[in-house]
């Protein structure tokens, strides 16, 4: 290369690397999703960069990341390993189609994955989002039966308070009313039972809240309303991110993978926050001791770095469609960027950060130190409750009188600006899931700058 190239090649990086530096011109044109659009264009929040626990803001302020991006930086920020890897796939192949052919990366991925999930969960079909591997699993639950010759299970059933993802499938068996009012009924033959939140009985559990397993039993209460021989799937997240981190109680996963073995209904667990060292293993159900017939996935996969989604479905599923001729499409199902290059490199390099740093057992070896120190806010004014696993917590608190919501979003604001920390709001939930390279002196610091935003905000 020469002294020209060269230097023109640093005038290219220097000039796409200024480009997320400096606040923009205008906030007019952008849509935000999940967002009050005029509250945030008011005080706007502008990450510009990032490494290891931290973003820097536009101003210049290192913000401590206490829910590692969005539930997926799990290895933290700008890790070396994965830029690399981003960096030399899209150099060698930026993308490849995988309808009737394919790159190696996705195979090489596939087996990798494969050698972590429970059971025999050995089948990856990958998607770009948590809302595309809910919607395929949905597809794959539905054609599995009709492969079967029992095309008459169409039902799904979710759970209130459940969080599957914004596609119209995810959006039904979801159990958010906000996410479900505003686009129209949804698909048909979906029903929900009753979330697991107990305050009244659970009210600051450390770790998995002893009441609540009955309420596995509603389950049984949809099937003798619909009959068995109706329903393809029953979806639940081992615990709910979005609906404020609600942990499961003792023996109710257990007991809906009973339930479902006894009347031939397949169960899927969306692992989407908790896959990936969560919640001390590599997913939640191996954590919880109970294997689903198959698993959604996304975020932690690629460590929030390329947008990646996986369902990992069982060999007894997939046996099931391969059947056929050798020259018939098994699925017709799929999606362009279904396991991209850069996707499939980005997340063998984030597998292979998770490997080399142990960071699967930081939810295990500080999951002690985490929720005594979480647990040490319960007698601040207006908390109500304090949640718990693995390294995820909520701190709820009492919302205003007719205002809900507003308490913890001055909490989420106040923290942010004034004590340069990012933490998740939902409703009046301060949720936490900080990357799992974090130490003690980080949760301290979690722990102190909450303090004192839920003093000043009472």
């Amino acid at each position: 290369m020469s002294a020209d190239d060269t230097s023109s090649s640093r005038a290219l990086a220097d000039h796409y690397a200024r480009q997320n530096l400096e606040a923009p011109a205008s906030l007019d044109h952008f849509w935000m999703p999940f967002t009050a659009n005029k509250q945030f264009k008011a005080k706007p929040r502008l990450l510009a960069s990032a490494s290891g626990m931290y973003y820097k803001d536009v101003d210049g302020h290192e913000v401590l990341d206490a829910t590692a991006g969005l539930w997926c930086c799990n290895a933290g920020h700008a890790r070396p390993r994965i830029v690399e890897a981003v960096k030399q796939q899209v150099g060698t192949l930026d993308f490849a189609p995988n309808f009737s052919m394919s790159s190696p990366l996705p195979f090489k991925l596939a087996e990798r994955l494969a050698a972590l999930a429970p059971g025999d969960l050995h089948k990856v079909f990958f998607s770009n989002s948590g809302s595309e591997a809910v919607d395929s699993a949905l597809k794959i639950a539905l054609a599995y039966h009709r492969v079967r010759g029992e095309g008459q299970r169409t039902r799904f059933i979710g759970r209130e308070k459940g969080y599957h993802g914004v596609g119209f499938g995810g959006m039904s068996v979801g159990g958010l009313p906000n996410n479900r009012k505003w686009f129209g009924p949804g698909l048909p033959a979906v029903s929900h039972i009753r979330h697991t939140l107990d305050v009244s009985r659970n009210a600051f559990s450390k770790g998995v809240p002893p009441h609540g397993i009955e309420l596995a039993e509603d389950l049984e209460r949809q099937i003798a309303l619909y009959d068995a021989s109706t329903i393809a799937a029953v979806i639940v997240e081992p615990i709910s991110g979005s609906a404020g981190v609600v942990i499961p109680p003792q023996g109710y996963l257990q007991r809906l993978r009973e339930i479902c073995d006894k009347h031939g209904i397949l169960l899927i667990f969306d692992e989407v926050i908790t896959g990936f060292g969560r919640v001390g293993h590599a997913f939640g159900a191996q954590r919880f001791g109970v294997t689903p017939d198959m698993i959604t996935a996304a975020k932690g996969i690629t460590n929030g770095c390329v947008p990646m989604g996986a369902t990992f479905v069982s060999e007894r599923l997939f046996d099931a469609f391969m059947s056929g001729p050798d020259n018939a499409i098994d699925m017709f199902h799929g999606y362009t960027y279904s396991g991209h290059p850069l996707a499939c490199a980005a997340a063998l390099a984030t597998l292979d950060t998770y490997e080399e740093e142990n960071l699967f057992d930081k939810a295990l070896s500080l999951g002690d130190y985490w929720q005594e120190a979480l647990h040490s806010l319960k007698d601040l004014p207006n908390v109500i409750d304090i949640r718990n696993f693995g390294l995820v917590g909520a701190i709820e608190l009492a919302p205003r009188p007719g205002a809900p919501g507003t308490r913890a979003y001055d909490v989420f604001a106040r923290a942010f600006h004034e004590g340069h920390l990012l933490t998740r709001v939902t409703g009046d939930v301060i949720a936490l899931s900080p990357p799992l390279i974090v130490e003690k002196d980080h949760i301290d610091r979690i722990v102190n700058v909450l303090a004192d935003t839920i003093r000043a905000t009472a």
